[in-house]
């Protein structure tokens, strides 16, 4: 049984922790898994996008910016190339489950207002940067760009603190 503390696992081996899966959830505490595999094959499969969409379009694969653009295209073909694009995202599932037979497990264990400010956070955060993490983290970085770099380790340290937070100041 995984928990979202370290020794909890050993400690549930001996019937000394109280801090099952069951109980996380009911305490809205978020389980982390660790699936390195499938962590790679998605960034191979995002590393790949990125090069494609610039060898074939010239473009930078930004999401945020790929989404702004669609609200307020500069042309036909700029709507089109960008609709596509995010079409394809969201049909992943779709794909996943002509391949397996089954949908992939989705779970979101945070409330819908959290995802509304986690939203508007973000939203936020790639105004002011200039980007988000797939534009600075895959594509900026894999051209040097000094921005991206400092963009890319700004994001990693906020995440590792606001993990740390949440965890383990306010316990959620």
């Amino acid at each position: 049984m995984r928990t979202g503390y370290p020794f909890c696992k050993t400690l549930l081996a001996l019937g000394k922790c109280r801090h099952d899966a069951e109980s996380l959830r009911k305490r809205g505490m978020i389980e982390t898994a660790f699936t390195p595999f499938q962590s790679l094959a998605g960034g191979v499969l995002i590393g790949l996008a990125a090069v494609l969409l610039m060898w074939t379009l010239g473009r930078v694969m930004g999401a945020t910016g790929i989404l702004a653009g669609l609200l307020a295209p500069a042309s036909v073909y700029d709507f089109g190339w960008r609709a596509a694009l995010l079409a394809g995202m969201v049909t992943g599932p779709v794909a996943y489950l002509a391949v397996t037979g089954e949908m992939p497990p989705i779970e979101v264990p945070v409330s819908t207002p959290m995802l509304l400010i986690g939203g508007f956070i973000v939203g936020v955060g790639v105004t002011f940067g200039s980007g988000c993490t797939s534009g600075h983290g895959v594509c900026g970085m894999a051209r040097l760009s000094k921005r991206s770099i400092v963009a890319t380790l700004s994001f990693m340290v906020t995440t590792a603190a606001t993990v740390y937070v949440i965890r383990h100041v306010f316990g959620g």
